[in-house]
């Protein structure tokens, strides 16, 4: 079987191996919204929402980055390109895309636009965004009150309820970013009426320097001058380019500077053109904000009119920001035509020959999603924390030690990284834990990219100085799960197992990591955690983040399960680097010993000798342990009680030859401790022996898996749920004298836990069942290879794990594949997106999903872990 040939986007990624080379320097880095960010918020209270609402973020330089719709950026995010549009209704330009804040929304913040990532390749050489614009003037205000007077058990009011959409009245912009060489890339806008009327449009692009100059900290200021027809444009870090416009346009200048009298209502500080000054121009008809020609601008507008879109027709114009040392050759045109024709032929190798042209298009648009997700980062704790020499003082009270103010034990973060985000809009932070799932279909695309976004988690700049990884810029101290290791195994698999180096930087620095969990999550040294809400939310029928009442504590069946399945990540990772340097195999050893001591807790602890599993349930529970060694079980089947699934690991048949201290140290434990080494498990095939390391039993193994494959319980028609259907109607758990209800709810969240935007109480999660399957193909490799089980539970029908590990992959991917109806709507379609074949060419990659119905919930634009989606249709087989 011959090697396909590298196409020309694998050559640009060979030589891109470098955060600073030539091909990574100009991106959709640009973020969707940074209004409403931590970064920005420089409040007393903490509250970033209102600290920088969307209306200042008209009127108001930010301090940290910068936002827009479909934008380009460079690395650092100094220069930035992104569309704006009017349609001659709306009381302001569109220039960034509208949503609600966490207040604001009945189920928390909530984006109300609509808009997909069409294409990317991994060095941003083509890519693709749909914007849909309504015709009738955006409803803003109708949004904010209609949302408002709705409670948690109503749906969301949404732009498509407004009745703006009815019949497709609304342009569909199309932007498409292509580059000829790395220092010259062409930025297509293209609108269509697809409505049954002419309308007007202004397309009325914009290109600004980020504002570095008004903070005290750097004086240096950028230029933005006219050019001919178009603009030159100088920065000392990115040198001079030049931007060229076709057709010629209206330039429209002035600077990125606040408006003042706009914002706060005040002349003190003024500036002469400030940055509302090309929305003054365009809806309004006011100039004298405008700069002169002769200006040394910061931004511009680029201003097309167009009095009358035909219905059906399409007008376009193009950018192209050319630094001024290269030579164009190439027209617009070829470059745009080339760009797709590579990328067509990157994705033609990256997705198996033989992919459905359904699953070939949800894999492709999912990796554009998680493409477009990349977006420049910048923070650094201490100056935020300082405020800026050019700026008033911060309140005093943001110094005050966590929780009063946040982030203060975190001076040593500061990032100015291109990192991949969960979400442009609703998350435009890095989630510690998402970020981790992201990566592993990343390392389908770019294992470069991959294994450096697991690398900076770890880096000195980033994890704090006692070993924990930052969660997420709420509170970088909140606890998420460990499966950084897990997914740099997995990324050192999908790159050809050959990229040591890698291993060697992420194990070092996860063993910092690890040494944080140990001291900081285990109070008593009972090898038993205490994690807090780990990510799941509201799973529980109470806070588990929060204290509980004095001379009581929670040991978690989820914390202690992913501290044992962190174990053995370290440890299958301590294996490979064991057989290339003998050094590191008393490391290996290490993680089996920790491993069996969780394992034997997890079954056994206390005076009392207590277990997390419930022999009558044949389940696992977290339990609340009085000072005196009582305890209360916390009796609700979720996905707390089914993640010891994930601590299996099979030993590689070269250990026990290749790994002498290891093998000694398992022989020694097998015969001095065998109360340690119950969760060794041996079996016999083909002759040979073999190891599996498992906190379950064959039999508890089995009696888990019947609930999970239990359709009136864990297994819905699209996956595992986060919570056992069997709370349909409710119940109630008894906690130190009180009755706390709990009950299945499959869709958003009907409670305030965790600002209540997430549900962990009866959804499908990706990230979950994508470690579910793993784990089942992981147990039988080895020790459930035989293994039968009724699939589902009492169907009759027998099935081994790799089949019930590829049904449930298979009822993932279905979520995004059309269904038989007329209207072809597939399973995942939020309810908000209107039925009709242009709406239906679009798959949306949501946050979570409907238990019962598949139906797409929360963040609905891409949230990076379910691009897993692409990592099922092209993983190896």
């Amino acid at each position: 079987m011959s090697t396909p040939k590298p196409t020309a986007e694998h050559a640009r990624l060979a030589e891109s191996e470098d955060d600073l080379a030539p091909w990574r320097v100009w991106g959709p880095y640009l973020s969707a919204r940074q209004w409403g960010t931590v970064r920005e918020d420089y409040s007393v209270d903490g509250n970033a929402w209102d600290s920088f609402p969307f209306e200042q973020a008209h009127t108001r330089a930010y301090r940290w980055g910068d936002d827009g719709i479909a934008g380009l950026t460079d690395r650092y995010g100094f220069l930035n390109v992104a569309v704006a549009c009017w349609n001659g209704r709306d009381d302001r330009l569109k220039e960034r895309l509208f949503g609600l804040t966490n207040g604001q929304g009945n189920h928390g913040e909530d984006a109300k636009e609509y808009w997909w990532h069409l294409d990317a390749t991994p060095t941003h050489s083509f890519a693709q965004y749909l914007y849909r614009y309504p015709q009738a003037a955006f409803p803003y205000a109708r949004l904010v009150e209609e949302n408002a007077r709705r409670g948690r058990d109503e749906d969301e009011f949404e732009l498509s309820d407004t009745g703006v959409l009815e019949g497709d009245r609304f342009f569909d912009v199309v932007t498409t970013h292509a580059k000829n060489g790395p220092f010259d890339v062409v930025v297509r806008i293209e609108a269509t009426n697809c409505g049954p009327d002419p309308a007007p449009l202004d397309l009325v692009p914009q290109v600004w320097f980020r504002n570095t100059w008004s903070w005290g900290r750097d004086d240096r200021r950028p230029s933005l001058r006219r050019d001919g027809d178009g603009l030159l444009l100088q920065h000392d870090w990115l040198g001079e380019y030049r931007l060229t416009l076709d057709p010629v346009a209206r330039i429209l200048l002035c600077d990125n500077e606040t408006d003042v009298m706009a914002t706060f209502g005040g002349a003190d500080g003024q500036p002469a053109y400030p940055i509302t000054a090309v929305d003054r121009a365009v809806v309004h008809g006011d100039d004298s904000l405008l700069a002169p020609d002769d200006h040394a601008a910061t931004k511009a507008g680029l201003w097309w009119h167009f009095e009358q879109v035909a219905p059906g027709e399409t007008v376009g114009v193009t950018l192209r920001l050319t630094r001024t040392d290269q030579d164009a050759g190439a027209t617009a045109d070829e470059v745009v035509a080339r760009g797709r024709r590579e990328a067509d032929e990157f994705y033609g190798q990256v997705i198996p020959a033989g992919t459905s042209e359904v699953d070939r298009q949800v894999a492709r648009r999912a990796f554009a999603g998680l493409l477009w997700c990349k977006q420049l980062y910048r923070y650094d704790v201490r100056q935020w924390l300082e405020g800026d020499p050019a700026q008033p003082a911060p309140p005093p009270e943001r110094l005050q030690p966590q929780p009063a103010g946040r982030n203060t034990d975190w001076r040593t973060l500061s990032l100015a990284d291109v990192i991949s985000m969960p979400d442009e809009w609703e998350y435009p932070w890095f989630a510690c834990w998402d970020l981790a799932f992201h990566t592993v279909a990343l390392a389908h695309l770019d294992p470069w990219f991959a294994k450096e976004q697991l690398v900076l988690m770890c880096r000195e700049w980033a994890m704090h100085p006692n070993g924990q990884l930052p969660a997420y810029e709420w509170n970088f101290s909140d606890v998420n799960p460990p499966v950084h290791a897990w997914a740099a195994w997995q990324v050192y698999e999908l790159d050809g197992r050959t990229d040591t180096g890698f291993l060697v930087r992420i194990f070092t620095k996860l063993l910092l990591n690890f040494g944080w969990w140990v001291n900081r999550k285990d109070s008593d040294d009972s090898n038993l955690f205490e994690g807090g809400f780990l990510g799941m939310d509201n799973i529980g029928p109470f806070d588990r983040s929060a204290p509980l009442p004095e001379g009581q504590r929670l040991e978690q069946s989820d914390a202690t399960s992913w501290m044992a399945f962190f174990c053995l990540s370290m440890l299958r990772m301590g294996w490979e680097l064991a057989r290339i340097d003998r050094a590191w195999d008393d490391t290996a050893t290490k993680f089996l010993e920790h491993f069996l001591s969780i394992a034997e807790a997890m079954d056994s602890f206390g005076t009392t000798n207590v277990s997390l599993w419930d022999e009558d349930d044949g389940f696992f529970y977290d339990v609340v342990v009085d000072d005196d060694g009582s305890v209360t079980q916390v009796r609700v089947r979720s996905l707390v009680g089914l993640l010891p699934l994930l601590a299996v690991v099979c030993e590689p048949d070269w250990v026990r030859t290749d790994l002498a201290d290891y093998t000694a140290r398992m022989g020694w434990l097998l015969e001095r401790r065998p109360e340690l080494t119950d969760a060794v498990v041996h079996s016999e095939h083909d002759g040979s022996p073999d190891t599996t390391l498992s906190v379950l039993t064959n039999e508890r193994l089995q009696r888990l898996l019947g609930r999970m494959l239990d359709e009136g319980e864990f297994l819905s028609p699209h996956g595992i749920r986060s919570l056992s259907a069997v709370y349909r109607q409710g119940t109630t758990v008894p906690i130190d004298g009180a009755d706390l209800p709990i009950a299945y709810e499959p869709a958003e969240s009907r409670s305030n836990l965790f600002g209540g935007n997430s549900n962990w109480r009866g959804p499908v999660w990706f990230p979950i069942n994508l470690l579910l399957t793993d784990a089942l193909r992981t147990f039988a490799t080895d020790m459930a290879r035989d293994l039968q089980v009724e699939f589902p539970t009492g169907s009759g029908r027998q099935a081994g794990l790799v089949e019930v590990a590829d049904a449930i992959d298979d009822r993932l991917i279905a979520l995004f594949r059309p269904d038989a109806s007329a209207d072809g709507r597939r399973p995942s379609d939020p309810v908000h997106v209107p039925t009709g074949e242009r709406w239906q060419a679009h798959p949306t990659f949501s946050e979570y999903f409907h238990g019962d119905t598949g139906r797409g919930l929360g963040a609905s634009h891409q949230t990076g872990w379910t691009a897993g989606v692409a990592h099922l249709i092209c993983r190896p087989r």
